[in-house]
């Protein structure tokens, strides 16, 4: 399929609010131009060609509001350690992944999931490590471990904070020795792992990510390297923010806006989110804010008046207070007006009221949240729990309170931190682990599509869905099984109401095989195929 012919696709299921009982849909020029009833779309399309769909499900193709390619495309290529439990397995993985001359870098080291808590000495890692530079980001990729031969590509690591002699490196450690990582990969191991990102994405349903880079990231050669490969057809669209302060430097870099990981606060499982009181499990320390209510206001308010989207990474309460300062003091320098027309951005957004959601409403911010962290580590007995205790832990990630304030919602993975993986993500906002917490099917679903086109700056009222004129960016998914049965055995469609016409998606309960994706289009052309036509 290209973006230059007409395409009917015919035999399936459409899911368009518009017209609920859809069963085809006419494609010309990259452009949705009919969704409706079959006959009548052959009758108006009489030369196009045809596409059975034999019952596939179509849908607006999947946007990732909070992405980290470069590192995500080396995670998959690299050794993966979201499946070890334990220190000696830690090790053992290590020890089998090393190659002689090269530097190790792993992710997904997590151990609230371990049977024993206790994490390897230095000492221990250097023991299996030998002379070999080693780098191994927590799941969160705020904290790592890392041998003596890393720390000694940066003279004078010992006196940054974050600093530790044995434990993990936190806070500007950290990125100092992240950044020496960086000149160990190659450009053609970048241009790989971004590639390698990129199909992965379209292969999952994907039609757009916004890559969240920036000096502490993955640097600067990265995050142009990334922007231009995405230049290229048949790849998905890749919106840039830049974190950091310098907002002429995010222009000139290509980014949509000097937001994204700009870092207020750090993370909750490596004790760095800003909170505050204390940490449960820790009351020596209450995290770390890295900027001010008056720097926040000051670059919300450059970036207004510069036309670009301002943006923070932003987890405690502690730190949401400051951002809520922030834009008053924004405000009062651009107007309400001027703020609420840039949709300026705010990324995790973990721990915020109800009174503070209503004010950032006020203000048009954009929440990209990632509800798969609620799955990893919500509920009584999660890492929420541990690091918070069971009061503030339930608090977390308040989708339907964020929703119900007028807070626009964008769906991201914050990969390589939690899985690329759509459906799922849409599942865990549906089944959070704190019920008043939890979202629609359908509002879930308008998070992960039509509402990351919006977070861009796309407020067109048709990209992100499947109605005439729109563009053409979908998916095609082998998912048979699109109603879910009540309790008392009648099939009901996912909907808050009944009456409200709204199609049906596939189910999504807890246990269910998610749908599998046969083809990504974007704009008309096809990123992703391994559909194949009824006969």
């Amino acid at each position: 399929m290209t973006n230059d012919s007409t395409t009917l696709l015919l035999g399936g299921r459409i899911y368009t609010p518009s017209s609920p009982d859809a069963t085809a849909m006419a494609v010309s020029g990259g452009t949705v131009v009919w969704v409706g009833q079959d006959e009548p779309a052959r009758a108006l399309h009489p030369g196009a060609e045809i596409l059975d769909l034999g019952g596939a499900f179509v849908a607006p193709a999947f946007v990732d509001t909070h992405v980290h390619a470069g590192a995500t495309g080396l995670h998959f290529d690299g050794l993966d350690l979201t499946t070890v439990r334990s220190a000696a397995g830690l090790l053992a993985a290590v020890r089998d992944a090393l190659v002689p001359g090269r530097i190790l870098l792993a992710h997904g080291w997590d151990e609230s999931t371990w049977t024993d808590p206790r994490l390897p000495s230095r000492a221990e890692l250097d023991d299996v490590a030998g002379g070999t530079p080693v780098y191994l980001s927590r799941v969160d990729v705020h904290s790592a471990l890392v041998s003596t031969p890393l720390t000694a590509l940066v003279p004078g690591i010992d006196a940054v904070p974050g600093w530790s002699a044995d434990g993990p490196l936190t806070h500007n450690a950290h990125h100092r020795v992240r950044a020496a990582t960086r000149t160990a990969v190659t450009r053609d191991q970048r241009r790989a792992a971004h590639r390698t990102f990129l199909a992965t994405a379209a292969a999952r349903g994907i039609v757009s990510v916004h890559e969240c880079g920036g000096p502490d990231i993955g640097g600067a050669e990265d995050f142009t390297g990334l922007l231009a490969l995405a230049n290229e057809p048949g790849l998905p669209e890749v919106v840039g923010y830049w974190g950091e302060p310098d907002v002429e430097k995010a222009r000139a870099l290509g980014a949509r806006g000097a937001a994204g990981d700009l870092f207020v606060d750090g993370a909750l499982g490596s004790r760095t989110a800003a909170l505050t009181s204390p940490y449960t499990d820790d009351p020596t320390t209450s995290g770390t804010l890295h900027a001010d209510a008056a720097t926040i206001g000051d670059h919300i308010a450059a970036c207004t008046e510069a036309g670009l989207q301002a943006g923070f990474h932003v987890i405690g309460d502690a730190a949401a207070a400051e951002v809520l300062e922030g834009f008053r003091l924004a405000e009062k320098q651009v107007g309400q007006r001027a703020l609420a027309a840039r949709h300026h951005r705010l990324e995790h957004l973990e721990m915020v009221t109800a009174d503070q959601a209503r004010a950032l409403a006020g203000w048009g911010v954009i929440a990209s949240v990632q509800p798969l962290f609620d799955q990893a580590w919500g509920g009584t007995a999660g890492m929420y729990a541990e690091r918070l205790g069971t009061d503030r832990a339930p608090a977390l990630n308040p989708f339907a309170t964020l929703a119900a304030e007028g807070v626009v919602l964008a769906f991201g993975s914050d990969t390589p931190v939690t899985a690329l993986d759509p459906w799922a993500t849409v599942r865990a906002a549906i089944h959070h682990r704190t019920p008043e917490a939890r979202l629609s099917a359908r509002a879930a679903f308008t998070a992960h599509t039509r509402a990351g086109h919006r977070a861009a700056g796309i407020n067109d009222g048709l990209t992100g869905t499947l109605v005439p004129g729109a563009p053409a960016h979908y998916a095609i998914w082998d998912a048979t099984d699109l109603v879910v049965a009540t309790a008392d055995s009648r099939v009901q469609r996912w909907s808050t109401d009944p009456r409200s016409g709204v199609p049906p998606l596939p189910r999504l309960d807890p246990d269910s095989p998610l749908p599998r994706c046969l083809r990504t289009v974007r704009g008309g052309t096809v990123l992703y195929d391994e559909f194949t036509p009824a006969t």
